[in-house]
């Protein structure tokens, strides 16, 4: 069947009434831009109404190899026909395949499938607060840094670093200690007899793309293996293919190895799926019965997944060259517009620090064709598709460009 006769099947619905549809119907808890889309091929969008937007968020990162890729499209399409889902009570084809192939690819040597990111994160804490009992009753403390994110469910909220996401829901989970990310002097002072582990995002992805140092990973190790507690490093945004490397932690020459790395969003391409990998020292603290997922690791997104790592390994060349060919137009961009203050970020995991608020910014660029967001107010966010050009930086660049000359003229 052609995507042309996909697309002709679909109601002919117009976009006012699906936003009037959801504000009926919908829990109000998304402040959704007036878009609705429709279809997409590679790098582009198209909303209903046939404009066309060039995806320079893909999904919030999930969408990595783009829109409609032929491969996936195929693996989608056979597997469906084949088998779905099975729970885990049943072996299927493709979880120990995957697995071994995290496990090649992260230098970890356990797997667990979940659904997403945050449940991924609630399987970490566990892990840290087994391993913690297993040593004292009292060893369940775990830092974590300031600005970071890991999820919204109660667990992961917890080590969330932000107050505007926690205070709605306090009291969270006790025992959670918040250091500034980067200060070796609070790392090392937060630590304790009682410290069962530490999470850390390698590159904080809603805190405004901020990477760590390499010494504050490192530093992070030591004191994780001087009080034997865990070392886990969140890799939901920032790895997989984003930072140019499978995973952040790699980027340095001496890779720091964590116990537990938990991993998400463009695994399965749109399809639900996250992974908790572990060193043996980590896996031991779950015994069979004391964690589980009904959905978790299904043959589908664990088929896609497979497809998407062979694809993957022929990518991270070109996500690095692409990567630091848009880093440097947007330094370049900045001569010209000095409310960029600053580009960081590695890989096409990319942010400019913007002086003013961003939504405007935003906003201007969706109406001229360019899809990003804006992330801890000030920082526009890019994570692009693994699959874009130089040519597409350009374009992306023109867009930005234009949004950017509607701000007002700062004194």
């Amino acid at each position: 069947m052609s995507s042309t006769t996909l697309i002709a099947a679909q109601p002919t619905t117009g976009a006012q009434e699906i936003i009037e549809l959801e504000r009926q119907y919908l829990l109000q808890n998304y402040a959704r831009y007036p878009l609705v889309l429709d279809h997409g091929e590679g790098a582009w969008l198209w909303d209903i109404d046939g404009n066309k937007y060039l995806d320079f968020i893909a999904g919030i990162g999930v969408n990595a190899l783009g829109h409609n890729h032929p491969r996936i499209t195929r693996v989608i399409q056979e597997q469906a026909a084949l088998l779905i889902h099975t729970s885990n009570l049943y072996y299927h084809r493709y979880q120990g395949l995957l697995a071994k192939k995290l496990s090649e690819v992260s230098g970890l040597q356990r797997t667990f499938f979940s659904n997403s990111g945050t449940e991924s994160m609630e399987g970490a804490i566990k892990a840290i607060h087994a391993h913690g009992r297993r040593i004292q009753p009292g060893k369940y403390e775990i830092i974590s840094l300031e600005n970071s994110f890991h999820g919204r469910t109660i667990g992961s909220l917890s080590l969330t670093g932000q107050p505007k996401y926690r205070a709605d829901f306090e009291p969270l989970m006790p025992g959670v200690r918040f250091v500034p990310p980067n200060d070796l002097v609070a790392l090392e002072a937060a630590f304790g007899e009682r410290t069962a582990g530490v999470v850390i995002e390698w590159i904080q992805g809603e805190g405004g793309i901020f990477p760590m140092t390499d010494a504050f990973a490192q530093l992070a190790r030591s004191l994780a293996d001087k009080f034997d507690a865990l070392l886990v490093f969140d890799e939901i945004q920032c790895g997989v293919g984003r930072p140019g490397r499978y995973f952040s932690y790699q980027l340095t020459p001496q890779p720091v190895m964590p116990d537990i790395m938990v991993a998400a969003k463009p695994l399965a391409c749109g399809l639900p799926l996250g992974v908790i990998c572990m060193n043996e020292r980590a896996a031991a603290a779950i015994r069979p019965g004391m964690h589980g997922s009904t959905f978790g690791g299904s043959a589908l997104s664990c088929r896609v997944a497979l497809e998407f790592f062979e694809i993957l390994d022929g990518l991270l060349p070109s996500i690095n060259r692409v990567g630091e060919y848009f880093r440097a137009e947007l330094r370049k961009l900045s001569a010209r517009f000095p409310v960029i203050t600053e580009v960081r970020g590695e890989g096409l995991m990319i942010g400019a620090q913007l002086s003013v608020p961003g939504a405007p910014v935003v906003a201007e660029a969706m109406k001229r064709g360019l899809l990003l967001n804006c992330t801890h107010e000030t920082v526009l966010r890019f994570l692009p598709p693994y699959v874009i050009s130089e040519d597409d930086v350009d374009h992306a660049i023109g867009i930005l460009s234009s949004a950017l000359a509607t701000l007002p003229a700062t004194p």
